[in-house]
């Protein structure tokens, strides 16, 4: 007898998934103290974020440092991530996106692109980010948008990353989504955390009067 059920399709491969967490700022705006080193409940805000990574499933991490490397580098050592350091910071994120990207495995299927001082950003914020990325079809970029506003983490398949990592290091991140607005997709969200980060001390401010926690450094 024919068996006419059916036939159930084969379940798909788990995405491999990387991440590039960008540190190597001087934090000028914050009186040139590191900004992912500010503690929310005890806790610096890199060493959260990094777990949230690790708890959404991401395989490895990548931390990109470049001014207070070693006191940032102190603060996450017990995580088993890759360290690069960025010997000229000043030239801004976008090179220190390319050599994160260079010292990810090559084959990640996907990258996340996080920022060291987003304070709120939890596992389930990733996972979120992730399920968005499953849906987006045949773009190459999801990025979070909150009121009409982009966010981060954003994230971007391996495609892009092989394209970034070809050219003009310059063409990433904003000016890429300028440029390419065809093959981005928005994820659009109404979680906050996605649009929250902290650059200034009149943003440590406004965390506190939103959310009544508080931000400092250890040794304050």
């Amino acid at each position: 007898m024919t068996d006419t059920r059916p036939t159930q399709p084969a379940p798909s491969a788990p995405l491999k998934l990387g991440a590039v967490l960008l540190a190597a700022g001087a934090g000028s705006r914050l009186g040139g103290r590191p900004k992912s080193l500010l503690e929310l409940d005890g806790t610096p805000l890199i060493r959260r974020l990094i777990k949230a990574l690790f708890d959404a499933g991401i395989g490895s991490v990548v931390v990109v440092l470049g001014h207070h490397a070693d006191a940032i580098q102190n603060a996450v050592q017990d995580f088993p991530l890759t360290r690069v350091r960025n010997p000229s910071p000043d030239d801004g994120p976008a090179s220190s996106l390319r050599l994160g990207l260079r010292a990810l495995a090559k084959d990640v299927d996907a990258v996340i692109v996080a920022l060291a001082d987003q304070p709120l950003i939890t596992a389930a914020d990733v996972s979120d980010l992730i399920a968005a990325f499953k849906s987006r079809g045949e773009t190459h970029m999801v990025v979070p948008r909150v009121n009409g506003e982009p966010g981060n983490p954003i994230i971007v398949d391996s495609a892009l990353r092989d394209e970034w990592l070809a050219g003009d290091v310059s063409a990433t991140g904003q000016r890429w989504r300028d440029a390419n607005p065809t093959r981005l997709y928005w994820f659009d969200s109404n979680n906050s955390h996605y649009r929250l980060d902290i650059d200034t001390p009149e943003d440590i401010t406004r965390f506190r009067a939103r959310t009544g926690r508080t931000l400092s450094w250890s040794d304050e």
